[in-house]
């Protein structure tokens, strides 16, 4: 059953990022824009280097310096425009109105500090007044409200002695221990052997659903888009080329990309001897094509397409597609 979704939480529009480089000017986020409301799950799906990382660091401010900077455009949240606001100013933001889980546990965590230490740091910012029993329970709530076991003893481990699954455990508490409106989950499982996976993604969703926030979901895995997402956005060389629902991505997918992406989904009902794949490779962000930026590897692609990049087009209610052969392909 569709759960009722808030109000409009987050307005991201005609968002640039830039990556300035001895190669050129890496347009890495070129034009995004999109909403989300509360209580709601978004994915954004594409290749490796489409964007994706990128467009979510920019929405907390913490795209790689000096090098990379937003360029043009807004992020509001509730309302608020974060693109002006200052390094201390966005320190009150962070955790406490919009948080995220990193790729990587491994990395996240800092192994000279116990889980407790570091799960306590990001408590004081919430609960700057509670003493140290105050905070250690805190933090021992934190550890039970994701399911990790005998969380009184896991307070005072450090990362290497808990395994991949209790570390993005760990990072998930991290994240909703300030609770935060929006969690941004990038690629939360891809660490993490099948079984683990499908209970962490339970337990996202269940905490997602108890909580009310809203959750920015990004990954490769259209399963997870399936089993998690209301609503999707498919990226490809830092634009935004397709949108709509869940529902309308996988029954109607209408950019040659979202159907090549979705092609290459193996099927346990088709019985094939070699695997679809998409021809050629992205292009480099600091040397883009003038038109289509999927016209080269596209089998549709005309004259047209490779001088002119297409307007989005509106397939169906909250679905659009920027692409010049919508509805002809």
């Amino acid at each position: 059953m569709a759960r009722r979704l808030g109000d409009v939480i987050l307005e991201v529009e005609d968002l640039h990022t830039y990556i300035f480089s001895r190669f050129g000017t890496v347009r890495a986020v070129d034009g995004v824009s999109f909403s989300l409301r509360q209580g709601e799950v978004l994915g954004i799906v594409g290749e490796s280097g489409s964007g994706k990382t990128m467009t979510a660091l920019s929405l907390l401010k913490l795209t790689p310096r000096p090098a990379a900077r937003i360029v043009k455009g807004a992020i509001r949240l509730e309302g608020e425009d974060l693109v002006p606001k200052s390094e201390q100013e966005m320190r009150q933001i962070r955790g406490r109105r919009i948080s995220m889980i990193l790729q990587d546990p491994q990395t996240s965590l800092n192994p000279v500090f116990t889980v407790g230490n570091q799960l306590i740091e990001a408590i004081e910012s919430q609960h700057a007044d509670d003493d140290k029993p105050t905070l250690v329970r805190r933090a021992i709530e934190g550890l039970k409200q994701v399911k990790v076991a005998a969380p009184e003893r896991r307070v005072t481990d450090y990362p290497h002695q808990i395994s991949g699954g209790m570390k993005q455990r760990v990072v998930g508490a991290i994240a909703i221990s300030c609770e935060p409106k929006i969690i941004i989950a990038d690629e939360p499982t891809t660490s993490l052997d099948v079984t683990i996976q499908a209970q962490y993604l339970r337990l996202l969703r269940e905490i997602q659903e108890a909580t009310n926030l809203a959750l920015i979901f990004i990954t490769h895995d259209f399963g997870i888009v399936a089993r998690m997402c209301d609503r999707v956005l498919v990226m490809y060389a830092g634009r935004i080329v397709e949108s709509g629902s869940v529902r309308d991505i996988f029954n109607r997918p209408s950019h040659p990309y979202t159907q090549a992406l979705l092609r290459s989904v193996p099927s346990m009902d088709e019985d094939v001897e070699r695997l679809y794949s998409i021809e050629g490779q992205p292009p480099a962000l600091w040397d883009l094509p003038e038109g289509c930026r999927f016209a080269p590897r596209c089998p549709h692609a005309d004259d047209r397409c490779r001088r002119e990049y297409p307007r989005p087009v509106t397939v169906g209610t909250s679905h659009t597609a920027s692409c010049w052969k919508v509805g002809r392909v």
